[in-house]
């Protein structure tokens, strides 16, 4: 089926250099790249292997982990073998705060084993330790080969930093408030700790910048700023985003402003998690962020309308969820066997209003009968009508015209 060309499109991405982490491209030409969190005890080896393939399987192409103490320095190594014995392949960014430059000094196995690291240059040490300090996390990152990820916070912003950029401000003749402070600070740690990196031999190449807030408009203001005065790539991110709908709705706000303008090579959602909720739901949500976006395909995804009146019966949003919930699971499958499966747009839809028009435009829809209607759903392949189901076995008939349509329209891979 042809699909329109949109009036608006995200904005070609902005020239940025190419890091290669392990077996992902960040930058340059590349796709933005997805990464998560673990938040298990990195100490515990097979806890925290289990949670990364995890991730990973849900569409995680890298993966953090906190390297905190020795004990979780010594795991590092084995929790790579444990992934490769899993054949998952995933890159681990190493995450280090005040003690990285003794960890990896201590322990180079650890730093071996890590494919990128992470350092935030108000936590790398204070006063006269912090220059050293940060000398020696980037010099035992150029003797490895790894890639780091110069990563601020205004939770933990270098004071020596904010003090002067302070200072400066208290003298112009027209003073910034203290947001804008607060932001250029953020804006000049970064970017001063890269020009740092380079003088102590680590390549610009080598290097990803981040400066992360929690509030949306602070985040896009100061991404923005980064973006015109460097070209390193960027991973956006709006830290402590919250839980459940709150942390989507903002994390969404603020990454498909910057994206849409072409600023961002790789993303995070940092949601809170449940009390006992599955860690990969920011990996569903970083997905579905660029989809909807048009600026990547990871599955299948399913055009729903939301009720009203017309539609008391709960049906469709059953079968909307569980058509869903079959394509994310057939996925690995699909994708192993087809090429261009995650292209494939599906409708289910609940009345007659929209039904039949919204099923026309997906791939295949379905138009389900509301409340007093016809109890007959079309079905709608490349926006021809193809069969009207009926009765109590439409969900199963319904997944077997999408497993059809997977096996006669797409290309089968070779071997």
């Amino acid at each position: 089926m042809t699909q329109s060309t949109p009036v608006f499109a995200p904005l070609p991405r902005r020239a940025t250099r190419l890091v290669r982490i392990g077996k992902v491209a960040v930058g340059g030409a590349a796709p933005v790249v997805i990464q998560s969190m673990t938040n298990t005890d990195t100490a515990d080896v097979l806890g925290t292997a289990m949670q990364v393939a995890e991730l990973a399987r849900a569409g995680s192409e890298m993966v953090r982990i906190t390297v905190n103490n020795e004990d979780a320095a010594r795991a590092v190594p084995h929790i790579r073998d444990r992934l490769l014995a899993l054949n998952m392949d995933v890159p681990l960014v190493g995450d280090f705060h005040y003690n990285g430059h003794t960890l990896l000094s201590k322990h180079p196995a650890c730093a071996e084993a890590l494919a990128k690291l992470r350092i935030n240059p108000g936590n790398v040490g204070a006063g006269s330790k912090r220059d050293p300090q940060f000398a020696a996390i980037v010099e035992i990152a150029c003797k490895y080969d790894k890639p780091v990820r110069i990563g601020v916070n205004w939770g933990s912003l270098d004071q020596s930093v904010l003090a002067r950029i302070m200072d400066e401000n208290a003298v112009r003749a027209v003073p910034r408030d203290a947001g804008a402070v607060m932001r250029e600070a953020l804006v000049v740690s970064a970017l001063e700790s890269a020009a740092k990196a380079e003088e102590y031999g680590l390549g610009a190449d080598r290097i990803i910048l981040s400066a992360k807030v929690s509030s949306v408009q602070d985040l896009i203001a100061v991404y923005r700023d980064l973006a015109q005065r460097s070209d390193y790539p960027l991973h956006l991110g709006l830290t402590e985003a919250g839980m459940g709908s709150k942390g989507i709705v903002a994390s969404t706000a603020a990454l498909a402003v910057l994206l849409q303008e072409g600023i961002g090579d790789t993303i995070r959602i940092s949601l809170t998690p449940e009390p006992g909720g599955s860690r990969t739901q920011e990996v569903v949500v970083a997905q579905e962020i660029l989809q909807t976006m048009g600026l990547r395909a990871f599955t299948p995804m399913v055009t729903a309308c939301p009720g009203c009146g017309r539609t008391t019966s709960t049906f469709f949003q059953e079968l909307a969820s569980g058509i869903q919930n079959y394509v994310r699971e057939q996925m690995p499958v699909w994708r192993e066997q087809y090429d261009g499966v995650e292209n494939m747009t599906l409708a289910v839809m609940g009345c007659v209003v929209n039904g039949p028009g919204e099923s026309k435009h997906a791939n295949i829809g379905i138009s389900l009968p509301g409340t007093g209607e016809s109890p007959a759903a079309p079905v709608f392949v490349d926006g021809e009508k193809t069969v009207t189901l009926r009765g109590d076995n439409i969900a199963a008939e319904f997944k077997a015209i999408v497993d059809d349509y997977v096996a006669t329209r797409y290309i089968r891979k070779a071997g």
